[in-house]
Parts: C-alpha cells; structure tokens; sequence
C-alpha cells in the first residue's frame, strides 16, 4: 500500500470521520441550508419546487460544466421536493436519497448525519474466512422490510454466517422486484422501510460482527422510473450492446461525469450507509476501453472512501475472467473476487444428472470438483461449446478464497421452470454430500437465504409492473431465456403445461417466495448440518486456512475422489466424497489415502450422521481397506496409531 493511502488511514482514523460527502443532490449543510446539485447539460432552467407549494422556491444556476447549483435556508430533512425543468415539468432528483412515495413521486431531503451508529469500532472485512449468506430484502421475512430482516441477524450469526450480501435494493417500479431493474440508484425502495431503516440493519450486524456488502448494478438502468435521460443524453452509450438494452456511457462523450456519478454511488453506500463492500451485477456488461477501466477506478476511490475500514469487491462474471481481482498495479480492476459458476453447473450436473443448456459442457465428475478445489476455475481459456467460442482465463497464484462457491444463489434458483430449489429435486444424501464439499472447500462459500433450513419455497422471478406491455414484454423475455432448457421449452409449448406455468408479474410468484422460519426447527437436520459444517470450517484449523496449494486429490472412481488437506507436522486431514454406490476397496492402492506420520485416521465428521437425517455413519477406513458409503462425505483427522481405538469407541458411543 502507498505512503499517500497508509497517511489518509491514519488521518482518518484520528478524525473518525470519513473523508468524503456526497456533494449531488439535496445536501442538508450544518447551517441548515440545503444544497443542490444536479448533473443537467441538457436543460436550459432548473429550478427546485417544494412538494405542494406553488411556485419555485429556488432557481438553479448552470456551470460551464452543466451542473445546476443552488442554495435554500430553512428546509428542514423530510421535506419533498422535485426538480421544475425548463418551466415545463416536474422530476424526481436523479440523486434522490428517498422516494417515499416510489420513483415518480417527490424526492426527500435527507440529513446524513442524522442517524446515530454504534459501530464505531467495527474494523471492517477481508475476503478470507468470510462464509456469505445470501439475501433478498422483500422475501426473506413475511414483512418483506429491513428492521423485520435486522430481527434475524442473531440467528444468522449463530449459524457462522460472517458476510450478508443484500441483492439490490435501489428503488425500482412497482411493489415487488428481484432489484435488478433498479431505477433511482441512490434511493433505499420505500418498499423496504424508512430512509434509515438500512442503516439500522447494517449497524446490528456490525454489532454482530457481521458485515454486509450490497449488490450494485451499474450495466444498465431499469426499463421504468430512471429520469437520468431528461437532464443529459450521455449516461448511455450506442457504442456496445448487452442483453439488458443500452448500456451505461463510461467511455465516450460526457463519461466524465456519468463515472462520477456511478463512482460516486459507490462512495455513497459506504460513506453514508456504512456497507463493507458490494457484489457487481453482470460485470461483463460493463463496457470502458478507457484507462483506468471504471471499475479499477471505482474500486481504488470506494477504498480510500471506507479507510480506515477494509472492504470486500466480488464481480459476477460470466467469462469467468481473473483480470478483475487481479492488482490494479498489475493491469487488473483490483477487485477481490468473482462467483464461480463453473463449480455450480458442475454440482447441479452431479446432483440432477441432466446437462441441458449452459450445462452442457459440465459432466459433474470427481475429477471437475478436485480440478476447481485446486485450480479455482475449469475454463481458464479452452474451448466452450455452448458458446461456440474459449472461455475463461488462466488461473495462476490467487488466493482461493477469491473464487465464490455456491449451489444456489438467486440467479440460478430462479432458472428453475417454478424457481425450485435445488434440494427440492435431487436425492438427499448427494444434498448433503456436496454441501460438505462446498463448505469444507478452501474457497468462499456463498449460501442463498432458506438453503440452511432446505426451505421448501420456491425463489420465483418475479417483478411488478404496472405497464401491461412492459409486463408482457418482460413475461416473453423471460420465456424465450428459459427455452435454452430443451425440458423447458416444452412445457411453454404444451397447452395443458402451460397453465401451471408461472407468470412473472403475478403477486403470487412473490408471496410464494417468502421465507417460513419455523423450518428451521422442522428441517433441523440439514439445518444442523451446515452450523457443524461452518463450525468446522471455522475452527479446524487445518480447514481454515483455506490454501488451495496445500490440498492434493485423487479420483477413485468415476464419481468418486478424495481430497487431503495438508497440515503441519502430519496434521492431516481427509475428505473422501462418494457421489454414486457403494464402493469397496481391498485393498487401496491410492498413496494420498496412506496415514500421515502420525499413524492413522479419526473419523471426525460424516454426513451419514442420522442428526442430519442420515441413514447412519460407517466408519469407511478397515484393517483390510476402505468402505465408502454411497452418496457421503466423510472428513477424517490424522492422529497416532495408538489413538486410533480410543477414538473409535469415543465417536461410536457419541453416535
């Protein structure tokens, strides 16, 4: 780290105060005085209306550089107003901090300072060691808001949960969205609560010792309520083309300030609302060949913003490209990692035995899991079917904590024809099997909210729009995503299917994706089973230091391997994972199944355990050879020959 940054943390530190404001938008002063600012090359006249008064209160001035400027005493926080452009209408502020009324209703003026923390001391997060939980605002709880979400941060924190990623929350059209056609990127929706009621969430969980990173789109503005195009042309760009529509202007004319105003979104959220990072939405879709590409820019300004606070950036890149977690200094963007769907299409492949659209180039075999738990991704640049062209890059020294694990996440659950969940529709002890394997990987584990209980609803997509073309629009969209799945395809083409098909702008998709907590107890045993295995994860230490260069494995059989984690001194340990029959071996000729030095193995954990709803735990290893219970993970220590016995009897007695 430069002598310039390591100064700013200790000046900021000392101070306790970030080194940043917002300067956009409505901006409540110390005075009392309220300043606005609004990016408008393409207006004349701007001037500020209060909400239900008649005439302007305040006429805006324009720089040379297009913003309109301008200063009113006396307007107290809570006070609605909107923007009256060229004399003709009025607007929301494109930098609105609250739209209690949704996105074509007045904006609020906000006082930041206004809402008291009590995370003074909170440090901050790395990537490493970090279990994430991932959550959607309006369908994880009943209530659908943040404070009935902040109810249950104890719970997630005593299931080992370390780092809550919030799908979007930026206001977005209608009563209920997945986020990601977020429109006013400033504004927590309304939807969700009160204009603190996310820092309330995040301020518990820092108290938890929990953080929270937020995801961010910034590929494109949602198809409704975005009234950036009124006050400039340039924040979309006609240069590139993404599946979402007109992609955001970081390159050509004007990019200047829309970098700035997305840059500054980013500062924002961590300056204001205290998050510790964000997860990017469709990185690939962020098109800049200028230099510094915008999002190294944005990752090296969003740190100097949170010092002396560590955060955490992860890209979802589909082309699975490392250049984005590499260091800035070594032509990277500086993030600290990306989703990994290179593990998740292999496991959903091993779990439903179907390989149909993206799949397909997927065969969920032992050597794929051992190949990403040692090398991060399977496609570092080789030929990809499904795409007809390479994908991926090299992988060579990152960490493996850079690489995000998951079996489910938002995304992928909501691929399902009804948004099924993967456990929903596969058998249960390969459920467990490979949930062992995700969290006792050196790589991040992601878990998507419900996953730790099996909760038996769906995760729909579902979005609310008024605009009966639009919602068409959107419903035909997402038909012709889904028949890419040949099984898909021919359920839209089945009349009789057809009426069971869901339709995306329905209420009921959104109702039927809520959360019913009281399976926690009425699932307890997978839910036991991740607490155990992220204590594990935790506490072994062994497990815990998540180096993918000290972990060796072997393929047993087709769908079959081991994994051996070595620790200092012979302090070993085995993972053997068994996805199809029963196997037996006698003897095994497989030298990383040999003991360590110290003589022999523990069984320490099995997913066989009957707590988890097992059909009971054999002890695998025999003085002839070994035993591997079909569809199992069994994680053993290395110990003394001489221990061995005792440790037996000690794990029989106990189960």
């Amino acid at each position: 780290m430069s002598s310039e940054i390591n100064l700013q943390r200790r000046a900021v530190h000392l101070n306790k105060i970030s080194p940043w404001k917002l300067d956009l938008g409505a901006n409540f002063q110390d005075d009392h005085s309220v300043t606005f600012k609004v990016w408008a090359p393409k207006c004349k006249e701007i001037a500020v209306k209060i909400h239900h008064q008649e005439q302007p209160l305040l006429q805006l001035k324009k720089n040379e550089v297009g913003y309109f400027i301008g200063t009113a005493n006396n307007l107290p926080p809570g006070t609605l107003y909107k923007y009256l452009v060229d004399n003709k209408d009025l607007y929301p502020d494109p930098v609105s901090r609250f739209l209690p009324e949704g996105l074509n209703g007045p904006s609020m003026i906000v006082d930041p300072k206004a809402f008291e923390w009590h995370d003074q001391d909170w440090p901050g997060i790395h990537l490493k060691g970090q279990v994430i939980y991932e959550l959607h605002i309006g369908s994880f709880t009943p209530e659908g808001t943040f404070d009935a979400a902040t109810q249950q941060l104890e719970e997630l924190c005593r299931l080992g949960t370390t780092l809550i990623e919030v799908m979007p929350i930026a206001e977005f059209p209608g009563r209920w969205s997945q986020g990601y056609d977020g429109a006013s990127l400033y504004a927590p929706s309304h939807n969700y609560g009160d204009h603190e009621a996310f820092k309330r969430f995040i301020d518990k969980a820092h108290q938890l010792g929990m953080g929270i990173i937020l995801d961010v789109v910034y590929n494109h503005f949602g198809p409704v309520g975005n009234y950036t195009g009124i006050y400039s042309d340039f924040y979309l760009s006609k240069k590139y083309y993404s599946d979402w529509g007109d992609v955001i202007n970081f390159d050509d004319v004007g990019a200047k300030e829309v970098r700035e105003f997305f840059i500054n979104n980013a500062r924002y959220w961590v300056s204001e609302f205290h998050v510790d990072g964000f997860r990017i939405d469709a990185s690939q879709d962020i098109y800049d060949e200028s230099l510094p590409h915008i999002l190294a820019e944005l990752s090296q300004e969003v740190r100097k913003v949170a010092l002396p606070k560590q955060i955490v950036i992860i890209a979802e890149n589909e082309p699975q490209d490392t250049k984005f977690f590499h260091p800035i200094e070594k032509n990277g963007y500086g993030l600290d990692g990306a989703w990994n769907d290179d593990f998740h299409h292999s496991a959903i492949v091993a779990l439903k035995g179907r390989r149909e659209a993206y799949y397909t180039d997927y065969r969920g075999v032992a050597q794929e899991f051992i190949s990403m738990i040692k090398r991060g991704y399977l496609y570092q640049g080789q030929a990809y079917s499904w795409q007809n062209k390479s994908r991926g890059t090299i992988v060579t020294d990152e960490p493996a904590s850079s690489f995000i694990f998951y079996l489910q996440n938002h995304d992928q659950i909501s691929n399902e024809l009804r948004g099924e969940r993967i456990h929903t529709l596969v058998d249960p002890g390969l459920y467990r099997a490979l949930t062992a394997v995700l969290l006792l990987s050196p790589q991040t584990p992601l878990l998507f909210m419900g996953q730790e209980f099996a909760s038996s609803k769906p995760f729909m997509f579902f979005a609310d729009h008024e605009n009966e073309e639009l919602a068409k629009q959107v419903s035909l969209g997402r038909r012709k995503f889904l028949e890419q799945f040949p099984s898909h395809a021919s359920a839209y083409r089945d009349i009789e299917a057809q009426r069971f098909l869901p339709d995306t702008s329905a209420e009921i998709n959104f109702q039927k994706s809520k959360l019913d907590f009281s399976e926690r107890e009425k699932h307890r045993g997978i839910y036991r089973l991740h607490a155990d295995l992220i204590k594990l994860r935790q506490t072994d230490p062994v497990v815990a230091a998540q180096d993918r260069f000290k972990i060796d494995g072997a393929v047993l059989d087709q769908y079959c391997f081991l994994l051996r984690y070595f620790g200092q001194d012979g302090d070993d340990r085995l993972l053997l994972v068994n996805l199809e029959r029963d196997l037996e071996y006698y003897p095994l000729a497989e030298p990383l199944i040999a003991p360590s030095k110290k003589g022999s193995w523990e069984l320490i954990w099995s997913s066989d355990d009957p707590k988890y709803g097992g059909p009971g735990v054999i002890v695998p290893y025999q003085d002839s050879g070994w035993r591997l219970p079909s569809h199992s993970a069994i994680l053993l220590k290395a110990i003394s020959a001489e221990e061995r016995p005792r440790m037996e009897k000690k794990y029989k007695e106990s189960h």
